[in-house]
């Protein structure tokens, strides 16, 4: 390319990663020469020759739950405020995926990993760790682990969003969600908001995952039931389930939301304000969740060993609207 363009070495090595100290006529010069000759630059071999990259891997249990969404767009936002981009891939909760996409990002020598995992801290993500390779969990509490986590305390969410129930008259409450190892603080909450009200009961609905459509099953199962046996308030585990099931609960011809059934949801997406009834739920700070997992990742790339895992709880917040009004 050099030879092509009439310049030295130096020049062109200046050009892709010094272009400030380039005359204008010669950037233009070397920029048309690699269009002509169709370059491409290869960012892997020159951050393995620099000793370090700028690029992140994110994994997210599923990209169709606008919550990861959200989420990765928060933790690019977070990334590229610090030099840096982010390759994303979803699991779809699934170990193999899961799996392949962490040898992907190893292969492609990422600076670190974000993940939110199926099932925890796997032993093969604290050998990661112990390798070298920064990696922070999402959405789950890793204290004791070898790899650093950022999650919502989960519990006081779940506490937070019974209780809200409780406060406005409501008793039986039914909470949807599963599997129960992945929702399963968010059900512990709700047992303990529970537990301090003597005549109030709590069920158990199980989902096989938690979408609009799992929520839909479970809205039409409930509403099916005798009255007399039927809950007056659901908590879902997240937003999609709690929607999902007021769709159903408003086509039903004898339920209405929130007169009959309370609802309240858990992740505070984009979409739960402008349901058909302005969902109550609690508030994850995806913001906050972003900058907090990129600080400590980065922070773990540029300090190696040194680095300290931390295990962060974020406070969840109740917003309340319409479908839980008195």
């Amino acid at each position: 390319m050099a030879e092509r363009a009439n310049v030295s070495v130096g020049t062109v090595s200046n050009v892709l990663n010094k272009p400030e100290l380039v005359s204008a006529r010669t950037l233009a010069l070397v920029q048309s020469t690699m269009d002509e000759l169709g370059f491409v630059r290869n960012d892997l071999a020159r951050q393995l020759r620099m000793g370090g990259g700028t690029t992140l891997g994110m994994i997210v249990l599923n990209v169709a739950n606008p919550f990861w969404a959200e989420l990765a767009h928060a933790c690019e936002a977070a990334a590229e405020a610090q030099g840096h981009t982010v390759i994303f891939g979803s699991s779809d909760q699934l170990d193999g995926r899961e799996d392949r996409y962490i040898d992907l990002f190893e292969e492609q020598r990422v600076r670190g990993m974000l993940i939110a995992p199926l099932d925890g801290a796997t032993e093969r993500m604290n050998r990661l760790t112990r390798r070298g390779m920064p990696l922070v969990l999402f959405d789950i509490h890793a204290a004791g682990g070898d790899v650093c986590s950022v999650a919502l305390d989960g519990n006081v969410g779940g506490y937070l969003a019974v209780k809200h129930l409780l406060d406005t008259g409501r008793r039986r409450v039914a909470f949807l969600g599963g599997p129960l190892h992945q929702v399963e603080d968010r059900w512990e909450g709700a047992q303990r908001a529970i537990s301090e009200v003597a005549d109030a009961t709590l069920t158990h609905f199980d989902t096989a995952d938690q979408t609009i459509a799992d929520g839909r099953a479970m809205g039409e199962l409930i509403a099916a039931l005798p009255e007399q046996s039927r809950p007056d308030a659901i908590f879902g585990a997240n937003d999609l389930l709690a929607l999902g099931a007021m769709q159903s609960l408003v086509l039903a011809d004898d339920v209405q939301v929130p007169r009959d059934i309370a609802i309240v949801g858990y992740d505070d997406i984009d979409y739960a304000a402008s349901a058909i009834v302005p969902l109550t739920t609690i508030h994850q700070p995806r913001q906050a969740l972003a900058t907090e997992a990129v600080r400590l990742v980065l922070d773990h790339a540029a300090t190696g060993g040194a680095h300290e895992h931390e295990h962060l709880l974020l406070p969840p917040r109740l917003v309340v609207r319409e479908s839980t009004a008195r």
